[in-house]
């Protein structure tokens, strides 16, 4: 898939574990896990606004967009 979640990135950058992050943006710890590791189809943008707002950082920092080459 051509958009890469990075967000175990941001996490490292702000020292901050999943377990927190979850607790702050109010989702459970096995989502966060599922967008870690890009298992989702899609995120809400509300969802998407609070974890910016926790990390202090854009959408761009934890989404990437890397095309195939086939």
């Amino acid at each position: 898939m051509p958009i890469i979640v990075e967000l175990d990135i941001m996490l490292a950058r702000r020292k901050m574990r999943s377990k927190e992050l979850a607790e702050r943006i109010g989702i459970t710890e096995q989502n966060v896990s599922l967008l870690k590791s890009g298992k989702v189809k899609g995120v809400r943008f509300d969802t998407l606004e609070r974890i910016c707002e926790v990390l202090d950082c854009q959408p761009g920092d934890i989404l990437a967009y890397r095309p195939d080459n086939t």
